[in-house]
Formats: C-alpha cells, structure tokens, sequence
C-alpha cells in the first residue's frame, strides 16, 4: 500500500533500496551518505528487510565484497561518497566486464586536499568512462524511484550493467521533501526476480576475471560498449513502464522544459535544474523565449536525444558542477562533442563548486550571456560564476 512519508534523499534511497529486496549490502560509512546505511541496518534489525549487511573495513573492501556477491548471483546494493568512491576506483572496473548488474549510491561530495564536505561532481565525473551507467537525480521522490529502475535496468538481459546514481550532498541528501513510498506489491510486480545470466555455483564451477590476452580482450571492450548503447533503448522502456505503474516518468535520458519555442537553453544536471526552472519561469514572464534541458544520465549519453532536442537553438549553455582543470568542465566536454556540426553556439557556465549556493540570480546570469551570444556578441566560452573578488 502506497505511503507518502517526509524523507531526505538518503532515507529515500533507503527505502527505494528496501523495496527491491537485495540480498547483500556491503557499506562502509561516509558522510554525506551514512544514513542510508543506517537506515538499511534498521530495516534488516527491525525485520523489514532480509539480507546480509557487511561492514567492511574500507569503501575499497566494500566494493570488493559487492562484486564477489553479485558474482554469485544476488541482488546487490552499495553506497559511497568523495573519498570512498575514489578509493572504489581500482574495484568499478570489475563489475561492468563480468557483467554484474550492482546499485552503487553515490552522495555527491567534493574530495581532495582542501575539499570539504559539500556538493560537487568532481567525485563522479572521473567514474563515467568505467563501464557504468550513471545517473543524476534531482529530488528525494527521483531518488527513490530511481532506484527501483535501476535495478530492472541494470538487470534487463539486453543490459546486465551496474548502475550509480549520484544525488546531491546535503542540498538532496539531508533535505526532508514529501515523498510517496510505493506498496512492497506494486514494486514486486514491477521489478521481477534477479534472474543472473551466470553466477559463481560449485555444482557447476566456472572461471570469473581470469587474465585475457591481447586476442580477445578488445572484443570484450568492444561488447562492453554495445551493451551501454543497447541501455539507452531501455531506459527509455523502463521509464515509460514505471510511469505507466506508478504514475511518474523522467523522460528516459533526458527531460525538457519549455522548449517548443526557445531560442537559447541551459543544460543542468542534479538538484539545480529545480533552480534554474524558477529562473526560466521568471524569464518567460518577461516574454523572452528560454527553455531547459534535464540531463539525467552522463552514462549512457543522450547523443541523439540532444540533437534532437537543441534543433532551433541560437544558444546554448551548459552547467557544470565540476571542472576537468583543462579549462572546462566534463558536462560541457561531452554535450560539445556531442553536438559537433550541428552549428549551435555552445558556452560553458561552472558554478556551484565545492557547495557554493546556487540562486535563481545565477542562471538568470547564464541566461544573460547566452541571451548575448545569440545576438552576437562576444562572450567566453567558458565563466565561472559566483567566484569572489577578482580573480
């Protein structure tokens, strides 16, 4: 039976977590995202939810113990932020080639010397080229339904990939919203039972992760990168499905506003695009044709999705919440590739770095510049916006 609770983002992920029944949570704690392991451990301890929760001693370790128990056939589920995510390095690689559909949680959170413990994507920007398919949610209710997708995405035979989804530190994770908990029933009858296509069985053993050489480990790559095209097609079907079940769709890859008529659009990702929304209804009062589009996945990317959605444009901006300290920002790297030929002005707008607050006046400055650029004048083609005194 359908519930609405008041929940943070990590709560609803815990309870997005639950209704899938995994088998097997290895964790290991790191804020901003330890109340979602907490609050799975209180599941399994008050008998809500029957499976084997594992400290490990490190995020390294935890990823570890996910792969082995993928490996041998259960539903799985992590969670990380920054550092840990960073220490799950060496182990991400693993699970995209022996084809081991895990849910990792990533609660984005800046990491390095002089970082803090707030909100930017230099975490798991340098994760998308592992082999994961990778995801940005903008609200609690998103987390949670996002999660129950994931796992029938990860675990469709056409797939058979793991999944991140990332969620903002703090800004998502710690900020309580109206969300509606499906009925256990209705995510049974959406998400059928892990079906693996091989697992680890001592009654019939195989060999998982032994070396390749040269003559085969190319082909392996090559399907890798297939599998990650097929997804595109269902996530598409899974959105459509779920909506059709529970009432919400996200618009697969990515999701529009207002932007049958626009002449210049943003690109935003994560809980800014609920922000910058209120800067596009502001401007539309005003009479000026601006739109926005939603990226939720930067694995795979909507390469034809995009086109087909900046047709028209004069200009286009794209938001980042991270930088590659080669001048631009990943999120921008990838839509200009993306878009190579197809003659739409596009400039980079970084902000929101390290937690810096993100104001409906900061992309109502986006949207200057853009308003610019596509009357021609002369503007950077990448701007830092919010950065103190002169820099």
């Amino acid at each position: 039976m359908r519930a609405v609770r008041a929940l943070t983002g990590n709560a609803a992920a815990a309870y997005g977590v639950k209704l899938c029944r995994p088998e097997v949570i290895p964790n290991y704690p790191i804020t901003p995202q330890t109340i979602i392991i907490e609050q799975l451990a209180d599941f399994i301890n008050d008998g809500e939810l029957d499976a084997d929760f594992i400290p490990a001693d490190s995020e390294h370790s935890a990823m570890s113990i996910a792969i082995g128990a993928a490996a041998t056939g259960v539903r799985t589920f992590t969670a990380t932020a920054s550092h840990g995510l960073a220490l799950m390095h060496e182990m991400l690689y693993a699970p995209p080639q022996l084809r081991l559909p895990i849910l990792l949680v990533d609660v984005n959170r800046s990491l390095g010397a002089g970082s803090g413990i707030w909100v930017e994507y230099n975490d798991s920007m340098p994760e998308r080229d592992s082999g994961w398919m990778q995801a940005y949610a903008e609200d609690a209710q998103e987390v949670l339904d996002m999660v129950i997708q994931a796992y029938r995405i990860a675990e469709d035979p056409r797939v058979v990939l793991p999944f991140m989804l990332c969620l903002d530190g703090f800004i998502l994770s710690h900020t309580v919203e109206r969300v509606e908990v499906p009925g256990q029933e209705e995510v049974d009858a959406f998400l059928p039972r892990f079906s693996p296509l091989n697992r680890l069985d001592p009654e019939a053993p195989m060999c998982m992760n032994m070396a390749v050489s040269p003559t085969h480990a190319m082909e392996m790559r090559y399907q890798l990168d297939r599998q990650m095209e097929r997804a595109r097609q269902v996530i598409a079907e899974v959105d459509e499905a779920f909506g059709k079940a529970f009432g919400r769709s996200y618009g697969g890859l990515l999701d529009t506003y207002l932007m049958e008529d626009a002449e210049i659009a943003l690109i935003t990702l994560g809980t800014a695009t609920s922000t910058a929304r209120v800067a596009v209804d502001e401007l539309r009062a005003e009479g000026r044709k601006v739109g926005l589009i939603k990226l939720r996945f930067m694995r795979p990317f909507p390469h034809e999705e995009l086109r087909e959605a900046v047709k028209g444009l004069r200009a286009l901006g794209v938001f980042d919440r991270s930088v590659s300290f080669n001048r631009f920002g990943p999120v921008f790297t990838e839509v200009r590739s993306s878009l190579y030929g197809s003659g739409v002005p596009i400039t980079d707008h970084i902000a929101g770095i390290g937690g810096r607050d993100l104001k409906v006046s900061t992309f109502r400055d986006m949207f200057a510049l853009l308003e610019r650029s596509a009357s021609g004048g002369r503007v950077r083609e990448c701007t830092w916006h919010g950065l103190r005194g002169e820099m």
